[in-house]
């Protein structure tokens, strides 16, 4: 049987109230509840997961929000894709890092099919890709997508947050995902090109749906 998938557009929202509604639905959730996937803009928000130490209540003037989802800090702001997919991982016979593989491998594939080349850097979760410069660990990279995903009754919610084109400034003010040194791009600046963040989302939208599709053994 297909296990069905709402998608949602939320246009450009406010973070609290998104974190509330992806929240509430998934513990109120039901095991026949369809699985949702919720795309996604925000205003300029810090946001901070549970390897963030010390949080303050903003920086620079944008407001810093502590939440469950792992990882460190990261920045969020228009022009990212940010998506949350809201599923039930028992229903499609995931376990969470085969999961967090399953959405890494779907950004991985929108970003060639733009022709930017992403990888994953052991023990840096995310993708990145290649740039000039850059010092240590991350010399010759820069981040393009953070992931973080928080598991409630075998249900996750938060997700991943790709940069199409966006003003990067933000990321100049925290150590993205909590690692000094690294540096953070878009997929515009990696183009040279103009970036339509429609055509992003809809690319990642069909390679989800079908990775999910696949992992539940259905046919789309």
């Amino acid at each position: 049987m297909t296990i069905p998938v709402i998608v949602r557009n939320l246009g450009l929202a406010p973070y609290r109230a998104v974190w509330g509604a992806m929240r509430d639905f998934s513990l109120g959730r039901s095991p026949q509840s369809a699985d949702e996937v919720w795309f996604v803009e925000h205003p300029p928000v810090y946001t901070a997961g549970r390897a963030a130490l010390l949080v303050p209540q903003e920086v620079n003037g944008i407001p810093v929000v502590r939440v469950e989802r792992g990882g460190d800090i990261t920045y969020h702001a228009p022009g990212q894709m940010v998506v949350y997919p809201l599923i039930d991982l028992r229903r499609r016979h995931l376990f969470i890092k085969p999961f967090v593989a399953l959405l890494l491998n779907c950004l991985t594939q929108t970003l060639s099919d733009f022709g930017i080349a992403g990888f994953q850097h052991a023990g840096a979760p995310g993708l990145y890709v290649h740039m000039e410069g850059g010092t240590g660990a991350f010399r010759q990279e820069a981040k393009i997508a953070s992931i973080g995903i928080h598991v409630s009754r075998g249900c996750t919610y938060h997700g991943i947050a790709l940069n199409v084109d966006m003003d990067l400034s933000g990321f100049k003010h925290i150590n993205p995902c909590g690692y000094s040194g690294l540096r953070v791009t878009d997929m515009q600046t990696l183009a040279g090109r103009p970036m339509s963040l429609q055509s992003v989302k809809e690319d990642f939208r069909s390679r989800l749906l079908q990775l999910l599709a696949d992992a539940a053994g259905d046919t789309l």
